[in-house]
């Protein structure tokens, strides 16, 4: 049986009010996330014309979803790919890559999702459509050098989402917590729903220890779109991987 390992064990980050992808998404729908991209505004805007009859919330949802991937294919044009010899997931269909070469970290997210500004995580994807289709990643500097040295999967899955990924006013679910190992790197992969009044996240998660820091990625969805969502949530967990930074 795996000895339960203090939380004061992991080098945990601080919650902060805005710090969470989560909570960022309490209120689906909310305008407090400043888009970085310029080229939502005018998407935006083509938006709110009036139509020429009145939609009903489903096909109204999925004309905006079309013009919004329209509009990032049409950004996409002009920005220069990574090589894909350096990040050959990038060929993967319906996906975009995320390449830091100074954090030393690379996945993959959902085509047409935007990038947003979060305070407290180094960079977050979101669904405008449906905010809690999501990914983040943070980092914390640490002293351990290994994910293993914090103890089994089912506990450091079960502290973290208890103390940074989850509001204390959520109720927590972990599902499955496991150990995956990539390129001789122990990675924690974890499954979890998290419950709000008013909605249901349901989540996935990995966390490893490379380069002195502790990273944790997370991605999910509105449990009424989970098994719309769950293949493709999967895909971005599995993509997570960390580089030695040189």
């Amino acid at each position: 049986m795996a000895t339960a390992v203090p939380a004061v064990s992991l080098p945990l980050p601080r919650r902060a009010a805005s710090s969470s992808p989560l909570a960022a998404a309490r209120r689906p729908g909310s305008p407090s996330l400043r888009r970085r991209h310029c080229a939502v505004t005018p998407v935006a805007a083509a938006c709110s014309a009036a139509p020429p009859r009145q939609l009903d919330n489903e096909e109204e949802g999925s004309g905006r979803r079309q013009v919004l991937v329209a509009g990032a294919a049409a950004a996409a044009a002009f920005v220069s790919r990574p090589n894909p010899a350096a990040f050959a997931a990038e060929s993967k269909k319906g996906f975009l890559p995320v390449v830091d070469k100074k954090a030393g970290y690379s996945f993959l997210y959902p085509f047409g999702w935007q990038e947003v500004a979060v305070q407290g995580q180094d960079k977050v994807y979101k669904d405008v459509i449906e905010p809690l289709e999501s990914v983040s990643i943070n980092s914390i500097p640490t002293s351990k050098e290994d994910i293993r040295d914090l103890g089994p999967p089912d506990k450091v899955a079960e502290t973290l989402i208890k103390k940074v990924l989850a509001p204390a006013t959520q109720k927590t679910k972990l599902i499955e917590a496991k150990e995956n190992d990539v390129d001789g790197r122990a990675y924690y992969t974890f499954e979890f729903t998290a419950q709000a009044p008013n909605y249901t996240r349901h989540a996935l998660g990995a966390i490893v220890i490379a380069n002195g820091k502790f990273y944790t990625l997370t991605t999910g969805a509105n449990e009424r779109r989970w098994e719309k969502m769950k293949d493709r949530l999967h895909t971005v967990v599995d993509s997570f991987k960390i580089e030695n930074r040189i």
